[in-house]
């Protein structure tokens, strides 16, 4: 990673949330992430940049079109300790509503200034970050529009889990597919935490798995 791109990221830092503390009474555990599926537009060929900036391209000079955003959190198991180096992947479409695959054949123009994916890994504090840009809605066709998401893989020491993060306060939450049937859908809402220095939004998202 260039150091540019570390002093971006540096830039855009969050807000530290203090960390559940840890309990062994069952009663004061935490429920898990819900799991979604992948769906049809995780990335066949991973783009060679894939670091935790997906607004900017290596060798390319532009920034991807849409609203800068950046997104935190924090991965945990059900008694919230953190979850360190567990590998993170994430993908969405881009400002229009387009995923940067074949299968994808919704008209919206692709964005070639625009990663499309991460991989990440946390730190010692269980702790995630990107810039990114935030995503836009898309039709869905049986299922109708879908609002606007980030799809996450994330592969702990123990535990799997595939989700998908979604923003608070979007028109489109109430009526799509995924999102009006999750079982737990406040547990898939990111939290607004407020603008950076910059003005960037800034969103956090913590996620839970059973192990780590």
């Amino acid at each position: 990673m260039l150091l540019s791109r570390r002093q971006l990221l540096g830039h855009f830092a969050g807000a530290v949330v203090a960390a559940p503390a840890f309990s062994q009474d069952p009663r004061n555990r935490l429920e898990p992430t819900p799991q979604e599926i992948v769906g049809p537009f995780y990335p066949i060929a991973k783009p060679v940049d894939h670091d935790a900036d997906l607004t900017r391209i290596v060798g390319r000079r532009e920034r991807a079109a849409g609203q800068v955003i950046e997104v935190s959190g924090r991965v945990m198991d059900l008694a919230g300790r953190p979850v360190p180096d567990a590998e993170l992947e994430i993908w969405q479409a881009n400002a229009a509503g387009r995923y940067a695959h074949p299968s994808d054949d919704n008209p919206a123009p692709l964005d070639p200034n625009f990663q499309g994916y991460a991989r990440v890994t946390t730190d010692t504090a269980g702790e995630y970050r990107i810039v990114t840009i935030k995503p836009g809605a898309y039709p869905g066709g049986r299922r109708g529009m879908r609002t606007p998401h980030i799809h996450f893989d994330l592969s702990g020491r123990v535990d799997r889990l595939v989700a998908q993060m979604y923003f608070p306060g979007e028109p489109l939450n109430a009526t799509d597919a995924l999102l009006s049937t999750n079982i737990r859908p406040a547990m898939v809402l990111a939290t607004d935490i407020g603008p950076a220095a910059s003005g960037i939004p800034r969103y956090r998202w913590d996620m839970i798995v059973r192990r780590g």
